[in-house]
């Protein structure tokens, strides 16, 4: 009954908003069962790894996680998770379910950490370990959050979020070790983290539980509301339309600041071959002309503005957030949190773990935000830049320009910072120019990068 098993896994993750693979010809390779959640049935909770392999790349695959609920009969409540039923090794036949859809399924996971304390909590493979400090709230529900590109999230009440990683790769995940030592260092910009689950060999980290934010708002529909009142009022300056968003982008380029300051006090700050990044970059462009012709009238462009890197030599790097879009800046009554330091999940470990400074630049081009002077010690090794905005055809220079704090004497003139200012929008949407018109967010940056190289 493996086939049937297989078949009805693959189905399940093909048509999942979180698989990454879509439109390429995929096989399962293999199931992996990593361990149970508990120790009891109907539900009885296991994590398995369904491996992939592609027609179009054979010798390559990838892990994804699927939490499931087995159960010996149908469940009528569950319907819409259903992944199928086989014959499962352990249990015989089952119905299976995609378990975050489970309230009871979930309150396994959460007895798992409540269990945990301060000290680790192992049952087979599966570890689930917590940090001291917060008592979790045991008599809650968990909520399946809707909607999200390449993970789960479970909210448990209004306490604690559970993060649930789809596509897995060995090695440690930069969410929970970032999140861990920002926690540990006392990060008034992030959600705390209270735990996380891991599979002991290699390390593999699988799902992690933080802060819920109870008054949070979506940093970027701020700003785009922003936008939205400029053309509302055509009549008026930016600085005279309501929903302003300058004061709000100057304390996000601050706590954005205070968090890469903090970042390099934890993990160091070295170097790399600025000429390095230079060929990455270029060599990413000739993939992306394979995949978009349209590219080749500006390659030329393209190519002489990563050039301009090999000027720079040997450039600091640090760890950094990456890229404040969707969900990941949040306003809350206490200021503003920044969220999500996974980076790509479709990239390596190695890759997300220390990239060059192109990715010390990345996470402001969207919303041009960057801190007021008085803070240069803070900045001078962070991302808190004012890049160019990517979706220029989105968003009036007036706000663009409205929404970045003034640069202070003498930064602005900075070869080296003129470079990062053209290179970085200019590398972003080459790279985004290669996703479908119906990928999320859909962004067709062509005409950007045609304005931006032009």
């Amino acid at each position: 009954m493996t086939d049937q098993r297989f078949t009805a896994l693959l189905a399940f993750i093909q048509h999942a908003r979180w698989f990454g693979g879509k439109g390429r010809d995929a096989q399962v390779s293999g199931v992996y069962r990593l361990g149970a959640v508990a120790d009891r049935l109907d539900p009885h909770v296991v994590v398995d790894l369904v491996e992939l392999v592609y027609a179009d790349e054979p010798t390559q695959t990838e892990l994804y996680q699927v939490p499931l609920a087995l159960y010996r009969e149908p469940e009528p409540r569950l319907e819409h998770a259903f992944v199928g039923w086989w014959e499962d090794p352990e249990l015989g036949w089952v119905h299976a379910y995609d378990a975050v859809h489970d309230r009871d399924a979930m309150g396994q996971w959460l007895a798992r950490f409540v269990r945990a304390g301060a000290s680790p909590e192992q049952s087979g493979p599966l570890v689930f370990a917590r940090l001291p400090g917060h008592a979790l709230a045991e008599d809650v529900h968990s909520t399946l959050f809707s909607g999200e590109q390449s993970n789960s999230s479970v909210m448990f009440g209004e306490d604690s979020l559970l993060k649930l990683f789809r596509k897995v790769t060995p090695g440690a995940n930069p969410d929970i070790t970032i999140h861990d030592a920002l926690t540990r260092a006392g990060s008034a910009h992030v959600t705390e983290l209270y735990g996380w689950v891991e599979a002991p060999e290699g390390p593999l980290h699988l799902a992690m539980l933080q802060q819920f934010l109870r008054t949070a708002t979506d940093g970027w529909q701020l700003a785009l509301t922003s936008v939205r009142n400029l053309y509302a009022e055509a009549d008026l300056h930016a600085r005279e339309v309501g929903g302003d968003f300058a004061a709000e982008a100057a304390r996000l380029g601050e706590a954005v600041a205070e968090v890469h300051a903090t970042l390099a006090d934890q993990f160091g700050i070295g170097t790399a071959d600025m000429a390095v990044v230079a060929e990455q970059m270029t060599e990413r462009l000739r993939v992306a002309l394979e995949v978009v012709p349209q590219l080749e009238s500006m390659a030329d462009a393209v190519e002489a503005t990563y050039a301009r890197l090999t000027e720079l030599g040997e450039q600091e790097v640090q760890r950094i957030h990456g890229d404040l879009h969707l969900g990941q800046t949040l306003r809350t009554v206490k200021g503003w949190k920044v969220v999500d330091f996974e980076g790509e999940p479709a990239k390596p470990q190695a890759d997300r773990k220390f990239h060059p400074l192109a990715r010390c630049r990345r996470d402001v081009a969207v919303l041009r935000l960057r801190p007021r002077g008085g803070h240069e010690t803070s900045t001078v090794r962070t991302t808190t830049r004012r890049p160019s905005v990517v979706r220029a055809e989105e968003c009036p220079r007036a706000t663009a320009t409205r929404s970045s704090a003034p640069m202070p004497a003498g930064r602005s003139r900075s070869p080296t910072r003129r470079c990062w200012r053209r290179t970085l929008p200019t590398r972003r949407c080459t790279r985004r120019s290669t996703r479908p018109a119906t990928d999320p967010p859909g962004w067709r940056s062509l005409d950007a990068l045609a304005r931006l190289v032009g």
